[in-house]
């Protein structure tokens, strides 16, 4: 196939840069104050919200086999975000610590407002990048997970979410009728220890121990570490309060999405450990057009854990018929989440006529009975 003009590459690739609408933002609030410091949530939340409801679903699909050279300015957006966001944190932390126009209050908001941008942005950049074979951007992600405290969801993604999506293996695949805040800290209790784990057994199929160098969890300790002391170099005590705040609303933001995407889903169980394939109708669809701008095609979840190896610019969209949908974009979907009663109430009629249409032969639905089965030979 031919490559487009480079100019039509560039207009086609732009309205994936709503991201970088969120610092001027951050900006105003740093510098202004007062009701500007909750304009980052406004803008990343409420705003793509409205914009969905007036552009609608984009149910067109890119060509698969589109040339890497067409891809330029889509790649290019996810790989100069860490040194904005990287200024952007510790250029906050400096100017909130080294002026004092900015009450408590104010400072709380606006760096809630950033977690805003290292979670609804960062995260999902480094997502993206760490799903690509070249070192460059598997580190550039690395980089991005660690100014959120987070190294281990490259190794919990990629090596337990992936393979065991859908299943009781998988610790992000939320249960049939389980609230986001028990999903929450179940997460945050269990993460850690999962990715170790899938770690230490990849290692021990090298004949390699945990203390080898190539086990990435040095890396991880490293760059985070680092991160907290120069956190603490530039702003103290307040410095580093504030940059762990900012990581835990940016890690808040990620949990609540994967709590989005596959809600309810799970896949056949085929007996002795194993599972049936992952397949489109296996994660939540959702093709509204603004918030799969910001979200750099996340959306299209069906697609990526179907195809995880696709960039995202060429993921496809698939209709009802093919994949489960979501009625609303991921930013007003993770605030109904917030309200479990509410969610529910939107959710649970869903997955129970997906149960219907996939597997009508499965009459027993115990929310997650097929925990007590075993895992597959080897995990």
């Amino acid at each position: 196939m031919d490559s487009k003009p480079p100019i039509a590459r560039l207009k086609n690739a732009l309205p994936f840069w709503l991201s970088l609408g969120m610092i001027p933002l951050a900006i105003i609030g740093a510098t202004l104050g007062g009701w500007s410091v909750v304009l980052l949530p406004v803008y990343g939340w409420m705003s793509v919200t409205v914009l969905d409801a007036i552009l609608g679903l984009n149910q067109e699909n890119p060509d698969p086999e589109t040339p890497e050279a067409d891809l330029f300015w889509y790649r290019f957006i996810t790989m100069i975000w860490f040194p904005i966001q990287f200024v952007t944190i510790f250029g906050m932390i400096w100017w909130v610590t080294h002026t004092d126009h900015l009450s408590t209050l104010e400072t709380i908001v606006l760096f809630f407002g950033v977690g805003v941008i290292s979670g609804t942005v960062g995260i999902v950049y480094s997502h993206e990048l760490l799903h690509q074979g070249n070192r460059l951007e598997r580190w550039l992600g690395d980089l991005l997970l660690s100014t959120v405290l987070y190294s281990h969801f490259r190794t919990e993604h990629l090596l337990v979410h992936h393979p065991h999506v859908g299943t009781p293996r998988d610790g992000v695949s939320a249960r049939y009728n389980e609230g986001f805040h028990r999903f929450f800290w179940r997460v945050l209790a269990t993460g850690l220890a999962s990715a170790w784990r899938a770690e230490r057994l990849m290692l021990a199929r090298r004949g390699r121990s945990v203390w080898h160098p190539s086990n990435p969890f040095w890396r991880y300790g490293v760059l985070q570490l680092a991160m907290l002391a120069l956190a603490a170099w530039i702003g103290g005590w307040a410095g580093l309060a504030l940059f762990v705040w900012q990581a835990f609303i940016a890690v808040w933001q990620l949990e609540l999405t994967n709590y989005v995407e596959h809600y309810g889903l799970t896949r056949r169980y085929l007996g002795e450990g194993k599972y049936e394939h992952v397949k489109p109708h296996h994660s939540w669809n959702a093709a509204h057009t603004a918030s799969n701008w910001l979200l750099i095609n996340l959306q299209r979840h069906s697609d990526h854990h179907y195809k995880p190896q696709r960039r995202f610019p060429l993921l496809q969209t698939y209709s009802a018929d093919e994949a489960p949908q979501l009625p609303l974009g991921y930013p007003a979907m993770t605030t109904l989440a917030m309200i479990p009663p509410l969610w529910r109430r939107r959710m649970n009629p869903r997955v129970r006529a997906w149960r219907r249409k996939y597997y009508p032969d499965i009459a027993d639905w115990t929310p997650y009975k097929e925990a007590s089965l075993p895992w597959p030979a080897g995990t």
